[in-house]
């Protein structure tokens, strides 16, 4: 009995490079309370992107999806140029590279879990080879070219996000629908979801007969990371004195690569094992990771310690992001620096606190008709926030506009504006839910992106009663945040 644990244990003891998997994939998803309450995690962390493909919205996130931001970005050029996006992904293109694929990406370890499924596998072979060139053109069509031409309308649409990403549907939408919290969300599921289900369905099927299917064919941030597979620091190295170009290393790899390290190279490091010369390794500059070893007992010995103090910090860097983003924090009154508006009569127009709010005109919802028009002079407080039927954490926080509308209706205007281009379910879903603060719809986008927002989602703008903004900010927000924020614009009158 012994003899066969052990011997299945061997045969299945996770690897060097699963554990690490595993290790980014509860770092990214360290928020635990979203899986418990159905919600996403909107804390400061969520300004900084993690190397791999991770939905914003789902549950768990603590961070931000680099493809998703930089879509974001450039929807929103008109406002903003991307050059934060575009130096986070330069950053962790020069430093890591595609290892990133094949060692920090939760969605890659989820294609591997898939591939292990005992079905007829697909080999790679030239038409494969030609299938992995398909990434870079959905990285130019769907990452930038249409955000571009949606923006130079002044209408941001991240189209990867919206029409394909698998990761946006199984993280955020089904990661947040799945909750029992979110089951009363299901009526608003239209032909969207049901296409992007589809397409999901379809990529990790494909997964289960193709090795790593999404990440060789259709995964555009796997496209741009493989633009710095000559300059990444970390990677696989090939020693050229000791390479006889015996061809192993290609013939083991399951990728789709023409020798080893190049645009379509993981660095999984599988080719290390299979390399009779031991010509192979995995570097981070000049440093070996794992490579041809000695064997000596003492190299061995500090090794093993090194390996055990980095796992030591690791899990401790783990332990005190999970207690940073799930522990309950002081909402009761929002920060100073937002809150308080400059004393400048002349204050600019713009979209950042204490800047004068932009004036504009939506059109009502409703059989009555009408618009609702900001004048930019102020008069009375007015609370903005822009939502979609489409996203969940807007519709769990709209009874909290109710509320405050119920609240403070006589005293601010508060007005709850639709910003998406798919608006055919609004009307039903208002008569639905039967809503007393007044809906407004944001037909071309100007508004949200003169605040300088885009397609995230929701976002709530608090204006003083001498039009100056107080509050700007991106994600969900509490009752008692709202409360606060309205009460402070009120006593400042």
């Amino acid at each position: 009995m012994a003899n066969g644990i052990s011997a299945w244990w061997a045969a299945h003891k996770p690897t060097r490079r699963r554990l690490i998997q595993v290790y980014a994939a509860l770092l990214y998803n360290a928020h635990a309370k979203g899986f418990l309450k159905g919600d996403i995690y909107t804390g400061p962390l969520k300004n900084v992107c993690v190397p791999g493909l991770h939905c914003y919205s789902c549950p768990g996130a603590i961070g931000a999806c680099p493809l998703g931001a930089l879509q974001n970005a450039l929807a929103s050029s008109g406002t903003r140029a991307p050059l934060y996006l575009l130096g986070i992904l330069l950053l962790f293109g020069l430093m890591l590279g595609r290892t990133i694929c094949g060692w920090l990406c939760p969605l890659g370890l989820l294609q591997e879990l898939l591939h292990k499924l005992p079905t007829p596998k697909v080999q790679k072979s030239r038409v494969t080879r030609t299938l992995s060139w398909l990434k870079y053109i959905i990285l130019g069509v769907f990452v930038v070219a249409v955000p571009l031409a949606y923006a130079a309308q002044r209408f941001p649409v991240p189209a990867f996000c919206k029409y394909i990403c698998p990761a946006g549907t199984l993280e955020g939408a089904i990661g947040l629908l799945s909750n029992p919290a979110n089951a009363d969300k299901f009526s608003m599921l239209n032909i969207l979801f049901t296409r992007k289900f589809i397409i999901m369905v379809a990529i990790f099927a494909a997964c289960v007969f193709v090795y790593r299917a999404f990440c060789r064919f259709l995964c555009p941030l796997g496209a741009i990371y493989g633009l710095f597979a000559r300059l990444s620091l970390l990677g696989v190295k090939v020693e050229a004195n000791q390479c006889t170009h015996c061809g192993r290393c290609v013939a083991h790899c399951r990728m789709d690569i023409r020798h080893v390290g190049d645009h379509e190279c993981i660095h999984c490091a599988s080719c290390v094992e299979v390399c009779p010369t031991n010509a192979i390794s995995l570097k981070c500059g000049s440093v070996m990771l794992l490579g041809s070893q000695a064997g000596k007992p003492a190299r061995k010995t500090a090794q093993r310690i090194r390996t055990a103090a980095a796992w030591l910090l690791a899990l401790a860097l783990l332990a005190g992001v999970a207690w940073y983003v799930n522990r309950d924090a002081d909402v009761s009154a929002p920060p100073a620096a937002e809150t308080t508006p400059i004393a400048e009569d002349d204050a600019p127009v713009g979209c950042e606190g204490g800047m004068r709010c932009p004036a504009f005109t939506v059109p009502l919802y409703g059989a009555e008709g009408g618009s609702f028009t900001f004048d930019g002079a102020g008069g009375r407080p007015t609370v903005l926030n822009f939502w979609a039927t489409w996203c969940t954490p807007c519709v769990n926080e709209l009874p909290y506009f109710e509320t405050l509308y119920e609240k403070y209706g006589d005293q601010i205007d508060l007005i709850a504006i639709h910003s998406d281009l798919v608006t055919d379910d609004v009307d039903e879903f208002l008569a639905r839910e039967g809503f007393s603060l007044p809906f407004a719809l944001d037909e071309t986008g100007d508004v949200i992106a003169s605040l300088g927002g885009s397609t995230m989602l929701p976002m709530t703008v608090v204006i003083d009663s001498a039009g100056k903004i107080v509050y700007n900010k991106v994600g969900s927000v509490t009752f008692e945040l709202l409360d606060s924020l309205v009460e402070g614009t009120l006593g400042g009158r």
